[in-house]
């Protein structure tokens, strides 16, 4: 699929259909239900109980009851609205999908980088290959162009639970697009998907020293074999000793300026050329040139490039508005960075998954050279002196993003299997291991937020995500009784189970389309113009319960010895874990600079070795 992409002399609009035109096949499309609307009492009810623990004081809580209680009221605005977002749900595919692209990601004009963007460190090369960087480039491009053929032909198998399968729809955004940034205040992205690609056609781009290139990883109907992309990719090592201009920068900018600085880039043809090549590039890989050597510096070069002197130099040598940038260091560490606009890191993780464990078998088909030679395309950009000065400004504001930003990584002593004797759910003891250590951490001072666990709704339709809002008055008694002298372990270790059982409940809701947040926040979009907006759409306390101070989720795989994303909100913290190790929880802890990292990093060690002090001998499942 060609797209013209703008020149400043010409028009440069979001078309109206670009979410329909990435094309499905039998691994995204299935007959799933569609997201529901809750109903509008069971949800008031939910976000009245979830706002006591936030509230400040008992009249700080019995206003925004009192305010609930009005909004749902019979004949009230609360069932005006709901009736709207009812016949919305009757009318379109999915009632949330438009308003969350836009609202949620493609609407926001800071840097995706930090703000919006996640990203995955791999494990070692596995031993059996050959330890060259370039050789474990080319396995991961190799695998990756493996997985999009199973997908583009309808042979990857539905992720899903014993409950059922999830939507795949998403995977649609995963290779040959790439988002484009609006002059209007709103992104959108453009797919070069063909529908009749059978995987075994495209092109990907190799970034080294900041400079382009288009590598071939398909010929003849056939995806090129480990051996003949490790060749071309070599020849990128070997050819590329000086350093490019760092264009790659432009992307990380503020939205806005990018959107900008993007008209004056395309306004070359030549440079028109490089861009639409990177667009309709299956995937990149940046060929980085630091040398990580612990989690720490692993996580931080991944997240957002790694500085040499004052240059940004990992941001320069990637183009973090693709959904899939891996990432290659000359140490041979490697990672995923993936933009999260369209397309959540579910999808990518269980991509990474899968072709790190085919790369880790020995038996796993490298495929057989055919003999002929493949030479990667270098390409040179047109620099004019308006897009040297706003690379210029584009390194200053990615500079001082990366210097305002805080990371810290904490492995626990013991893990799933030990928590799962004791007969708690592993995930329900990290989140109450989280609040814990945040209470200690703030101490007296009053909470000024909530905290946001991702939870799946891919059981539905075009299904993305919903909030758990772990923070409740069973998780409030729990940590109160933690430090607490006069309470007996007994007593602790039967609050943490009510805490428990509350949290795993709220997950369920959550993942069945019975949230809170996504309800409420579709309520407030279908005030039309000229109405007054209900009182409890201001209430503080709600406000408060969406300033996620801790922003949570977990994933899992054997070969993400590091993964993470940056906080949501300037006084908060993003928290990474994983619970699917036996031996070990993984926390890695973002904040920016001015907040106790490192003090929220020691409090986490310390309530995770108090929890485990809780069980002399094995409990009850809850």
């Amino acid at each position: 699929m060609k797209s013209v992409l703008p020149q400043r002399t010409q028009s440069y609009v979001r078309p109206a259909d670009w979410k329909h035109v990435a094309p499905g096949n039998a691994s995204t499309q299935m007959k799933l239900p569609k997201l529901p609307v809750p109903a509008l009492p069971d949800t008031l009810a939910k976000l009245s109980d979830s706002l006591k623990p936030i509230a400040w004081t008992p009249e700080e809580f019995a206003a925004v009851q009192s305010k609930i209680e009005q909004f749902g009221k019979p004949g009230g605005i609360g069932e005006v609205l709901q009736q709207r977002l009812k016949e919305r749900e009757a009318t379109t595919e999915h009632w949330l999908e438009e308003w969350w692209d836009d609202g949620g990601y493609l609407g926001y004009r800071d840097s995706v980088v930090i703000n919006v963007s996640y990203y995955y460190g791999f494990d070692a090369h596995p031993s059996h290959l050959p330890q060259r960087p370039a050789a474990r480039a080319a396995a991961i491009a190799r695998g990756a162009m493996l997985f999009r053929q199973l997908l583009k032909t309808g042979q990857l198998k539905p992720e899903g639970t014993k409950e059922g399968p999830f939507c795949m729809d998403t995977y649609r955004w995963m290779f040959d697009c790439c988002r484009i940034p609006g002059p209007k205040g709103l992104d959108w992205s453009v797919t070069y998907a063909n529908p009749e690609d059978d995987g075994t056609t495209g092109h990907i781009i190799v970034f080294r020293h900041n400079k382009p290139w288009k590598v071939t990883v398909t010929d003849n109907g056939r995806i090129l074999s480990t051996e003949e992309i490790e060749r071309q990719i070599q020849h990128i090592y070997d050819n590329t000793t000086s350093l490019g201009p760092g264009v790659g920068v432009l992307p990380a900018s503020n939205r806005d300026v990018w959107a900008e600085d993007f008209l004056d880039l395309s306004s070359s043809i030549n440079n028109i050329d490089i861009v639409q090549d990177i667009h309709s590039a299956a995937f990149t890989i940046s060929l980085d040139s630091a040398a990580p050597s612990n989690a720490v510096d692993h996580s931080r070069f991944l997240w957002h490039g790694h500085m040499e002197g004052n240059r940004p130099a990992g941001l320069q040598n990637r183009w973090v508005d693709k959904p899939v940038q891996f990432i290659v260091y000359d140490n041979m560490y490697a990672g995923i960075m993936g933009e999260h606009s369209i397309m959540d890191g579910t999808p990518t993780a269980r991509m990474c998954d899968d072709v790190l464990n085919w790369i880790a078998d020995p038996k796993w088909d490298h495929g057989t050279p055919s003999g002929a030679s493949y030479t990667p395309k270098a390409m040179e950009w047109e620099m004019t002196p308006v897009i040297i000065n706003a690379i210029d400004k584009a390194n200053g504001a990615a500079r001082k993003l990366i210097q305002d930003q805080e990371l810290s990584y904490y492995l626990t002593a013991y893990g799933k299997a030990a928590i799962k004797k004791f007969g708690v759910s592993p995930d329900s003891w990290a989140q109450m291991l989280i609040q814990l250590a945040y209470r200690r951490l703030i101490g007296d001072a009053q909470r000024t937020g909530g905290t946001y666990e991702a939870a799946t709704t891919r059981k539905f339709w075009k299904g993305r995500t919903e909030a758990i809002r772990v923070v409740t008055k069973e998780s409030d008694a729990f940590i109160a009784a933690m430090d607490d002298p006069s309470k007996t372990k007994d007593e602790r270790k039967a609050l943490l189970a009510a805490a428990a059982k509350k949290h795993i409940g709220l997950a369920k809701a959550a993942g069945s389309g019975q949230g809170i947040d996504r309800h409420i926040y579709g309520l407030k979009k279908l005030v039309q113009e000229g109405e007054d907006a209900p009182e409890l759409f201001s209430d503080p306390v709600l406000a408060r319960s969406t300033n996620w101070v801790l922003s949570t989720s977990a994933v899992f795989s054997a070969h993400f010895p590091v993964y993470g994303w940056g906080e949501v909100v300037p006084d908060g913290f993003g928290v990474a874990y994983m619970t699917g190790y036996d031996d070990r929880l993984q926390f890695t802890v973002t904040s920016r600079t001015e907040m106790p990292n490192k003090k929220f990093v020691e409090e986490l060690a310390r309530a995770a070795d108090d929890l485990y002090a809780l069980f002399d001998s094995p409990i009850s499942k809850l």
